[in-house]
């Protein structure tokens, strides 16, 4: 993308696109601009993105809901659209900060919808600029975020009071402080009668009462669930393992790192030795290895004690060549990076250029060579880094320490990763619908992946918006719900008591929403599209008795257990990097994004390996084994 104007003279400035690098799409490029390709033209001519279909665009979706500022186009995109010129147009005359809004229809119902703010009259030089160099501390709604709140669905006020559990609440004991959400309600999340609100008509039900069954939609994904375009030789670990990470991409790195190490050294006075895609991959191998076998001290792994050493690394690369590739490890153009670091403070400035390649190739491979089962899942996953950009964000219920947050949608029956955006941090996101709004919708693609879908997540998402919006894209939804946000019915009819014995429940239906409160060791709150209230489901739970406690059968919810068990199969411990970046620590922000798309894509290699293996009745390799084989392959030695 470059700036400047549109060949066509349209009238606004942003997202201008030059003329691509292949003789074939250019010259289509060219007899869309002229009619017929002329012998000679301009080099510097530009198109903006008016004239591409939404479907040309990488990330249109991270785009519109506010996670970045730049369009990326795909490659082999051609334009199609015809638009009026500046002169004859008034339309393209506003210069708003959201190309849904400006170049494509907005759907008619969200457009419509409370908090949808005009941007005519700033431009995106204004809008960006102005985020650019805003302070680094944290707002009110930025701590909200990181205490797991949303600042648009959630009210704080200045008390601190200890959350409700969710619905495994006695799996996870850890506690930790949330600002207290102020609203009409008490510290029960009920109505008080004192603040002169009326009460509704409506009432709670209880178990006993029976629900309407939801409207069931059909299942019907844009292709077959599970691994897919796989080719007839791909069979063991390494080839699935580049089929997300090619050797493209491997070689390309290399290169970036190689130009990057010489000027580092030239500064120095020293001779940078260059590396070479083998280089890369036993750099790779070694990383995952130290996940496998951890020492205390990255040079333990290089000891020469005769009781106390490993022979391994030795084999594979040296000490001093291992730590020059960790601190030369670069994945962008420097000389683009130059550009990008002239252009601060300016709608031109890339957050993310220093990882937009392969950022971008991992995303397209990930969702390429798999399609996500019925039930799928959001979660927020956190890199950990020493460096300090806009980008940091903290988790605190994840890790004391500052890192930059992702989030991911994963297949809740495999655990594999299909898509995934970075948070960029205040200055990008819409808040519109709220942050929890926004990243759901940007990540839950109906276009790629199909109607029926089974959509879990937890409380900072769910919001009965979010909910009645997915069903409208038909996908369905259900998760754990703060009883004080925005939508929750704010009857007290026939509402659980404090004082009610474990198991005791009450449900209210809102159309096709499904609230629920279940008494388990402490309240919870569930929302759902697809549940049926009570289907008649127990569990067993200890209660106190007057001697000892004693196990007993007590009613859940059905949407409580699917929950549950849903979000039980998804293992999201798994990390092949985490054991080095402890060690080595780096400061380079980019750096710590790269191991997390290796840990990405190392286990979702191994989840395509299984399930493979699985569809031919074949027996898949264990998880260790699997990455001892891809060790071995990636440093070539044995067989």
């Amino acid at each position: 993308m470059s700036w400047g104007r549109c060949e066509f003279r349209c009238e606004s400035r942003s997202h201008l696109f030059g003329l691509p690098k292949t003789d074939e799409i250019r010259n289509q490029w060219l007899q869309f601009i002229y009619n017929v390709v002329p012998e000679r033209y301009s080099p510097k001519v530009r198109l903006c993105a008016a004239h591409f279909t939404k479907d040309s665009f990488l990330n249109l979706g991270e785009y519109n809901a506010g996670y970045t500022q730049r369009l990326l186009l795909k490659n082999g995109a051609v334009p199609t659209l015809v638009r009026q010129s500046g002169a004859s147009s008034s339309k393209l005359q506003q210069k708003s900060a959201r190309i849904d809004l400006q170049y494509f229809p907005m759907d008619p119902k969200k457009s419509t919808k409370k908090g949808v703010k005009d941007s005519t009259g700033s431009s995106d030089e204004d809008i960006c600029d102005r985020d650019s160099v805003a302070s680094s501390v944290d707002s009110t709604a930025e701590e909200m975020f990181m205490d797991g709140l949303d600042s648009v669905l959630d009210r704080p006020s200045c008390d601190i009071y200890p959350p409700e559990d969710d619905c495994d609440s006695e799996d996870n004991p850890q506690q930790r402080k949330r600002f207290r959400l102020s609203s009409t309600a008490d510290r029960d999340g009920r109505e008080s009668e004192k603040d002169g609100f009326s009460v509704s008509t409506e009432r709670w039900h209880s178990s006993d009462e029976a629900d309407v069954e939801p409207l069931q939609l059909d299942f019907t994904p844009v292709q077959e669930p599970g691994p897919k375009f796989l080719p007839s030789w791909c069979s063991n670990p390494l080839q699935f393992f580049q089929l997300l990470f090619s050797k493209t991409m491997l070689q390309t790195i290399v290169e970036h790192t190689n130009d990057y190490g010489a000027k580092c050294q030239e500064r120095k006075g020293k001779v940078w030795e260059n590396i070479c895609q083998n280089d890369l991959k036993s750099y790779i191998a070694l990383v995952i290895y130290m996940s496998m076998f951890k020492c205390s001290s990255l040079t333990d792994y290089w000891s020469v004690s005769q009781h106390f050493s490993l022979s391994f690394p030795a084999k594979v690369m040296s000490y001093q060549k291992f730590l020059s590739i960790s601190k030369a490890l670069h994945l962008s153009d420097s000389r683009e990076d130059e550009k990008n670091r002239v252009r601060r403070g300016t709608a031109a400035f890339e957050r993310l250029g220093k990882i937009q390649p392969l950022y971008q190739v991992i995303r397209e491979a990930c969702k390429t060579f798999f399609h996500p089962f019925q039930r799928i899942t959001i979660v927020e996953r956190m890199v950990t880094s020493q460096a300090r950009t806009g980008l940091k964000r903290c988790m605190k219920n994840e890790s004391p320490n500052m890192g930059y947050k992702l989030f991911a949608l994963t297949d809740c029956t495999s655990g594999y990763t299909w898509d995934f955006f970075i948070y960029e941090g205040k200055s990008c996101s819409s808040q519109s619908e709220g942050l929890s709004y926004e990243s759901v919708m940007a990540l839950v693609d109906e276009n790629m992946l199909g109607s029926g879908y089974k959509l879990f997540v937890d409380k900072f998402y769910t919001s009965p918006t979010l909910f009645s919006d997915l069903l409208c894209k038909k996908v369905w939804a259900c998760g754990p719900v703060w009883a004080n946000r925005a939508g929750f019915p704010k009857t007290t009819v026939n509402r659980l008591s404090r004082t009610a014995p474990r198991g005791t429940m009450r449900w209210i239906r809102d159309d096709e929403l499904l609230f629920v409160e279940w008494k388990d060791s402490k309240e919870v709150q569930m929302c759902s599209t697809f549940h049926k209230a009570y289907e008649g489901d127990t569990v067993q739970k200890k209660v106190k008795g007057d001697a000892q406690p004693t196990h007993v059968q007590v009613p859940i919810p059905a949407v409580v257990l699917d929950f549950k068990k849903t979000m039980e199969a998804v293992d999201l411990s798994n990390c092949v990097t985490g054991h080095y970046r402890a060690l080595h620590k780096p400061k380079k922000w980019y750096q710590c994004v790269f191991y997390h798309f290796l840990d990405i894509t190392v286990e979702n290699a191994f989840i395509m390996q299984e399930l493979m293996a699985k569809r031919k009745n074949m027996m898949p390799l264990t998880r260790k084994a699997f990455l001892e084989t891809l060790i071995l392959e990636l440093t070539e030695i044995g067989t």
